[in-house]
C-alpha cells in the first residue's frame, strides 16, 4: 500500500470509543499528524456489545469531572460532527435500601451540584413518579439524575472517528499492531502493512491492552494489571404496556439502578435490558489453558444465565413486568478490569513517550473525557484537571496477575458498593510485609494496605469488634474510635511508635545535583547536615508533588515522598533530569524502612538507645546506632510532637523497633497519625496538594523564593498569580460536626452559593474537634469567618481558623 503512512507524531493502538475519542481530541486540538490503528474494524472490542449506559454519577470526583464532560460533549455531538445518533436521555433513578446508601447519594449529590450537575434526592413515592413500573415499598429513597440515559456505542464510536478524519486525523483499520521497536527518541510502530515511526504512542487496546503492554517491556514498561472479566446483560422481547407508555409520553422509561442488589434495568426499544453485577462472577483468559485468541473481535462467550438468576428474580420483583416478557438476546461478552475497577489514563509506567487509556468498565460513559485527559498528557505532559484516581502509576509492583485476578472478582462482585472511611477490602493483600509484620497482628494491628505495604490502621484490644461489618458505616464512632483516642494521648503524654515501611526514597548524586534541583523547586535547599520540604509545580504553578529533600553532603540528597507516589514522583523527577547523564537517581524504597518515635518521652526514650546527639535541632538529620544497628534520624514529626524518623535498613528493622517498643513506647497507627497530622494542618499528597490547585493557593509561598535566579517550572505562573492575587485559599477549618467528619471534596457553602470544597477532613482528639482543610473563596478567608460545609447532605457551621496550627500553633512541642 503506497499511501499507508511511514511517519506520525503519534500513534494511537486500539480503534474503541477511547481510542477515537484520544484521536479526535489530538485532531481538534491541531494535532492532526496522528494515526489510529485498529486490528479489526472500529468498535470490535468491548465497545460493540457495551450496553451503552451514560450516567454522571460516580462515587470518584475526577471520574464524575470525566462522565460529566463526556456527556455533555454527548449532546452537541451528532450536531458538531454532523453525523446522526441514537443518544436517550432518559434520566435515571438509583435505589437505596439503607439510611447509608442515602448518605452515600447525599454525598455524591453534594458533589455534582458543585460541579454543575442537578441530583436529586428523592423519597420513595417520588421515585415512583419518575417510573410507575416499579414496586417501593422496601426502599429507604433515592437519587434521580436528570441527565442519565443511554447512547448506541457504535454510533458514538463513527461520530467520533468522523470528527476525527474530518480534523485531520488518520484510521486504518484492519491493521494489527504485531511489534514495537525504539530508534533514538522515536518510536517505530509495526503492522503488517508497515512501520510506522513515531514520537508518541498510546495504548488504547481495551481487553486487549496487556498483550500490547508487553511490546514495551523491553523499553522499561511493565505487566499491565488489568483482568478480563465476563459481563453479562440481557434484552427482554417486546413488553406491550412499555410501549404504550413510551407512546404515550414521547419518550423511554428512566433507567432503574437498584445498585444495593446490584444490577441496572433500563428501557431497550420497547422491551427491557437488565445488566446485573453478580457476586459469583467469572474472569476470562487467566490461565495457561485457557489463553486469550488471537482476534476475539466480534464474539461473545457462551450464555451462563444460572450465574444471574437471583439478579433476575429480585429484578422481576421490582419491575413486574419484566417477568412478563421472554428473553430475546443474552450478551455475554469481555469486560477489562484494573484492580480498583477504575481505568488507566496517562503516561506509561516506565516508558518514555508513552501512553495508555484503557480498562473501561464503563468506557462510554468514560470515553469523551478519557479522549480529553489523554490528549491533555500527550500534547503537554500534564491534564487540566488533577487525574491521579486513574493515573496508572497508582498500581506498582504489588500488583501481580494473583492480585488483579482477586481485586477484579472482588470489584467487579461489588461494582456498586460504598466505599467507607474506615473500610478496608479483603483481597489481594499482604504483597509488602514489614518485618515487624507478626508483632504488629500480635499486637493487635488492624492493617491497611499503603501501595502494598502492610501497616496498622489501629490496635485494637481483647474485647473489640474487629469484623468487616463494623467498618462498614460513614460515622467516626466505630470500634477504632477510642482506641485511636488512646494513641493519640498516648502520643501526646508520653511516646508513641508507628512502625511505617515504604516510604517512597531515591537517592539523587552527581556534580550539579544540588543546582539541578534548585532549579526545579520553588524554594531553596537545606543546608548538607539538613532537611526541608521541596515543591514541584508544573507550567501553571500547580502543585505536582511535595517532596522531602534530606541533604547528605554538597550534591548527594535522598528525596522521600509518600508511599503512593512511589512510581509516579520517580518517573516524574527523573522526567526532568539532565539528559547528559550527569545525574544518577536510583529507587531505594525497598531498601529501607522507618519508624516514626515521637511524643513528649520520647527524647528520654530513645537516649538509651542510641549514641546520636539528641539536643539537635528541629530538621537535623544524622547518622547514629539505634539499638546496636546503623541508623539515619531525621529530627522531624508528622504527628507535630517532638520526635525522630528512624531510618534503618529493611533488615535491621525488627531489632530497633523491639528495641523502642521494649524502651516502652506504645504502637500507634495510620488513623491517628493522620487525626494529628490534620491538626496541625500538614497537608496530604494528592488530598490537599493536587494539580488542582497552585502552590499559593495551596498557601505554600513560605516555600517559595520568588528572588532566587532559577527560573523554576511554573515560576512564571506563581509571579503573574501573586500580581493578580489568588481567588481561593487555603484554609483550616473547625466544623460543628454531627456523627461524620467532612469527606473529600465536600463542598463549603454561603447561603446557597458554593465556595469552595474540603480537601480532608478528622477527627482532632488533642483539641476535641472535627477539624477539615479545605480551599475557600479568598474574601471569605478572614479567621472567624463562619461558613457551612455539607456533610451527607447535612449543612454544618464550620468556622474559619488563623493560618496556624489548631494543635501547639507556636509549634514549641515539636522544637522542644
Amino acid at each position: 500500500m503506497s499511501d499507508f503512512p511511514t511517519t506520525a507524531r503519534v500513534v494511537i493502538i486500539g480503534g474503541g470509543v477511547v481510542g477515537t475519542s484520544t484521536l479526535y481530541h489530538l485532531a481538534k486540538a491541531g494535532w492532526t499528524d496522528c494515526v489510529l490503528l485498529e486490528k479489526n474494524e472500529l468498535t470490535a472490542g468491548s465497545t460493540w456489545h457495551a450496553a451503552g449506559n451514560c450516567p454522571n454519577f460516580a462515587p470518584n470526583w475526577a471520574v464524575m469531572n470525566m462522565q460529566r464532560y463526556s456527556l455533555a460533549m454527548y449532546r452537541t455531538l451528532a450536531k458538531d460532527v454532523d453525523y446522526p445518533m441514537n443518544y436517550h436521555v432518559t434520566g435515571a433513578v438509583r435505589l437505596a435500601h439503607s439510611k447509608d446508601r442515602m448518605m452515600e447519594f447525599e454525598k455524591v449529590a453534594s458533589q455534582a451540584r458543585y460541579q454543575g450537575l442537578e441530583m436529586d434526592i428523592c423519597t420513595p413515592e417520588e421515585l415512583r413518579e419518575y417510573n410507575p413500573f416499579m414496586e417501593i415499598h422496601d426502599l429507604e429513597g433515592g437519587l434521580w439524575d436528570p441527565l442519565d440515559g443511554d447512547i448506541d456505542p457504535a454510533q458514538l464510536t463513527q461520530a467520533l472517528a468522523k470528527g476525527a478524519r474530518d480534523a485531520g486525523g488518520r484510521i486504518e483499520r484492519f491493521c494489527p499492531v504485531i511489534g514495537i521497536d525504539r530508534d533514538g527518541d522515536e518510536w517505530i510502530v509495526k503492522t503488517e502493512k508497515g512501520e510506522i515511526r513515531c514520537e508518541y504512542v498510546a495504548n488504547c487496546a481495551g481487553y486487549y491492552a496487556q498483550r500490547v503492554g508487553e511490546m514495551f517491556k523491553p523499553f522499561g514498561g511493565r505487566t499491565v494489571p488489568m483482568v478480563v472479566m465476563s459481563h453479562q446483560y440481557f434484552l427482554t422481547d417486546e413488553i406491550p404496556e412499555l410501549a404504550e407508555w413510551t407512546k404515550e409520553k414521547g419518550h423511554k422509561m428512566p433507567m432503574i439502578r437498584d445498585v444495593d442488589i446490584s444490577y441496572y434495568l433500563r428501557q431497550d426499544k420497547n422491551g427491557l435490558n437488565l445488566g446485573p453485577y453478580e457476586r459469583n462472577c467469572k474472569a476470562h483468559w487467566v490461565t495457561p489453558d485457557d489463553p486469550m485468541p488471537e482476534d476475539f473481535s466480534f464474539q461473545l462467550y457462551p450464555d451462563d444465565l444460572e450465574r444471574l438468576e437471583f439478579y433476575i428474580e429480585d429484578a422481576m420483583e421490582r419491575v413486574p413486568a419484566l417477568g412478563t416478557a421472554g428473553v430475546g438476546r443474552n450478551i455475554n461478552g469481555p469486560i477489562p478490569y484494573a484492580p480498583d475497577g477504575l481505568p488507566m489514563i496517562g503516561p506509561m509506567p516506565g516508558v518514555k513517550n508513552a501512553f495508555e487509556a484503557h480498562s473501561f468498565t464503563f468506557g462510554i460513559a468514560q470515553g469523551g473525557g478519557a479522549g480529553k485527559c489523554l490528549s491533555e498528557w500527550i500534547m503537554h505532559g500534564e491534564t487540566e484537571l488533577d487525574m491521579w484516581a486513574v493515573d496508572p502509576r497508582r498500581y506498582t509492583d504489588y500488583a501481580d496477575h494473583d492480585y488483579c485476578l482477586s481485586k477484579a472478582l472482588e470489584t467487579y462482585g461489588h461494582e456498586y458498593a460504598m466505599h467507607f472511611p474506615h473500610h478496608e477490602w479483603p483481597a489481594g493483600r499482604d504483597k509488602k510485609l514489614s518485618p515487624n509484620h507478626e508483632r504488629l497482628l500480635a499486637d493487635g494491628g488492624q492493617m491497611g494496605a499503603y501501595n502494598g505495604w502492610e501497616r496498622a490502621n489501629w490496635f485494637a484490644k481483647d474485647g473489640d469488634d474487629t469484623s468487616e461489618e463494623a467498618t462498614e458505616t460513614w460515622d467516626r464512632n466505630g470500634p477504632w474510635a477510642v482506641r485511636v483516642k488512646e494513641e493519640v494521648e498516648a502520643v501526646r503524654d508520653g511516646a508513641g511508635v508507628l512502625d511505617m515501611p515504604g516510604f517512597s526514597r531515591y537517592t539523587l548524586s552527581g556534580e550539579g545535583a544540588a543546582e539541578w534541583l534548585r532549579g526545579q523547586i520553588a524554594g531553596a535547599l537545606p543546608k548538607a547536615g539538613r532537611m526541608n520540604l521541596g515543591y514541584f509545580t508544573d507550567s501553571r504553578g500547580k502543585i505536582v508533588t511535595e517532596v522531602t529533600i534530606i541533604r547528605w553532603g554538597e550534591d548527594d540528597f535522598w528525596l522521600m515522598t509518600a508511599a503512593v507516589a512511589q512510581w509516579h514522583d520517580f518517573e516524574f523527577l527523573q522526567s526532568r533530569l539532565p539528559a547528559d547523564g550527569s545525574l544518577t537517581m536510583t529507587d531505594i524504597t525497598k531498601e529501607w524502612s522507618t519508624h516514626l518515635l515521637t511524643g513528649p518521652k520520647s527524647r528520654e526514650m530513645l537516649a538509651g538507645l542510641t549514641d546520636a546527639d539528641l539536643s539537635t535541632g528541629w530538621l537535623t538529620i544524622q547518622e547514629a546506632t539505634v539499638a546496636g544497628k546503623p541508623a539515619k534520624l531525621f529530627r522531624i514529626s508528622f504527628a507535630g510532637e517532638l520526635g525522630w524518623e528512624v531510618h534503618t535498613s529493611f533488615e535491621d528493622s525488627a531489632a530497633v523497633y523491639t528495641a523502642i517498643r521494649d524502651a516502652g513506647a506504645t504502637p500507634f497507627g495510620m488513623y491517628a497519625l493522620n487525626s494529628m497530622r490534620v491538626e496541625k494542618g500538614y497537608r496530604s499528597w494528592k488530598g490537599d496538594l493536587s494539580t488542582d490547585y497552585s502552590l499559593l493557593e495551596g498557601g505554600m509561598e513560605r516555600f517559595i523564593r520568588f528572588d532566587k535566579p532559577q527560573d523554576f517550572i511554573g515560576k512564571a505562573a506563581l509571579l503573574s498569580e501573586k500580581q493578580q492575587g489568588v481567588k481561593k485559599q487555603f484554609v483550616t477549618l473547625t466544623v460543628d460536626a454531627g456523627d461524620q467528619d467532612a469527606p473529600y471534596m465536600s463542598p463549603l457553602f454561603v447561603g446557597d452559593e458554593v465556595v469552595g470544597e474540603t480537601t480532608s477532613g478528622d477527627w482532632g482528639y488533642r483539641i476535641n474537634k472535627s477539624v477539615a482543610l479545605g480551599m475557600l473563596r479568598k474574601d471569605l478567608t478572614e479567621p472567624g469567618t463562619e461558613i457551612e460545609v455539607e456533610i451527607y447532605g447535612k449543612r454544618c457551621k464550620a468556622t474559619v481558623q488563623p493560618d496556624q496550627p489548631l494543635w501547639d500553633p507556636e509549634n514549641e512541642r515539636i522544637r522542644a
